[in-house]
């Protein structure tokens, strides 16, 4: 079961920090991903860590702005989400990949387990 958490209002240019947390699996078997779904717009990949954090990938869109990491002692996954625009205003989903690879995962249909998604709204 995954739980995102932390999204909220914020206006352009701020920050907000988004967590995913995982239960009832063995976290480190997990790459890892974060997606997001615009207002009338399909899910897109924003982006992803691998198993051990040796890998991440990201949307050319939040590249240098978003950052992603994981704690697979506390079972949690998080984005760091600066600079932020307007544009980024989504619902923002979670969601593992098991895999015994140290490769990350862009591709939605890759992923088996979702959170329930939380609210960004950034105003100008």
């Amino acid at each position: 079961q995954l739980q995102a958490s932390g999204g909220g209002l914020v206006q352009a240019g701020g920050s907000l920090r988004l967590s995913c947390a995982a239960s009832g699996r063995t976290f480190s078997n997990y790459a890892m991903g974060w997606f997001r779904q615009p207002p009338g717009k399909e899910r897109e990949f924003v982006a992803s860590i691998s198993r051990k954090s040796h890998s991440t990938d990201y949307a050319d869109s939040v590249k240098g702005r978003f950052t992603i990491s994981r704690d697979n002692a506390k079972n949690t996954m998080y984005l760091q989400m600066d600079s932020m625009k307007p544009e980024d205003t989504a619902v923002y989903y979670c969601a593992a990949h098991f895999t015994f690879s140290s490769f990350t995962v862009v591709r939605t249909g890759s992923y088996e387990h979702w959170g329930q998604g939380t609210q960004v709204t950034v105003s100008s």
